[in-house]
């Protein structure tokens, strides 16, 4: 055999690093206050619903803290692939590329469509180069907000990723204590009565509507969506 084509063989042969594989999902996903992606299996379910009676646990119609921990307690389980007691980095980028793609944050303006959804219209202006903008353009789109970002557009909380979300020390890891405080702190905020239990109508009045369409905000407004507020910008 000749020599090229033994070293070809042997390149071949070398182990080599495996690509990031993203998994495709399909349907408009709920994102749940601790981050797990609850997929429409018909064009009209509502994921939302799906996903409180999954939690509530008790059914007495109430999502009350302990609930909420317990949820994120079964959510850790199924991150920690490796079992050791944490979230790691790893981990955190399998659960951002896999287990939830569609909280991507550079997919600003992307949305998954539910099953049997047409697929939406070509925009020509949306595709065109900034550069290729005329400058009044460029400055008058300057200041558009286009909304919440990551997972935040499917979910309760603006946050564009709710796992990381979780790291309160900062190490790249996440501990089965942080993930159950950052429960506990989720309810809070979402528990705008301070009753210490939520219904299900009151989860379904604060579920965003996602239009794809920018919104303008000014400047110095602070950003008064669901969740934790963006400071203003510069």
């Amino acid at each position: 055999m000749p020599v090229p084509a033994l070293l070809l063989l042997a390149a071949l042969a070398a182990p080599q690093d495996g690509p990031i594989v993203v998994t495709a999902r399909g349907g408009v996903p709920f994102i749940s206050p601790m981050g797990e992606p609850i997929r429409a299996r018909t064009p009209n379910e509502d994921t939302l619903a799906r996903w409180f009676y999954q939690v509530d646990r008790n059914r007495d119609g109430y999502l009350t803290p302990d609930e909420l921990v317990a949820d994120a307690v079964q959510y850790f389980g199924v991150l920690d692939i490796n079992r050791d007691g944490q979230i790691d980095p790893d981990e955190i980028v399998r659960y951002e590329w896999q287990v939830a793609p569609e909280i991507q944050v550079n997919s600003r303006m992307r949305r998954a469509r539910a099953p049997g959804e047409a697929p939406p219209k070509a925009d020509d202006e949306s595709k065109r180069d900034d550069s290729d903008r005329p400058r009044g353009k460029r400055d008058r789109n300057a200041n558009i907000d286009s909304g919440p970002e990551g997972a935040a557009r499917y979910a309760l909380l603006n946050m564009p990723e709710p796992v990381a979300a979780a790291d309160t020390d900062f190490n790249r890891a996440i501990s089965l204590a942080e993930f159950k405080q950052a429960a506990l702190d989720r309810f809070q905020i979402l528990d705008k009565k301070h009753e210490g239990r939520i219904t299900l109508q009151e989860l379904e009045a604060m579920k965003p509507v996602f239009t794809g369409k920018p919104t303008k905000r000014r400047s110095d407004e602070t950003d008064s969506r669901i969740g934790q507020p963006l400071p203003p910008r510069d």
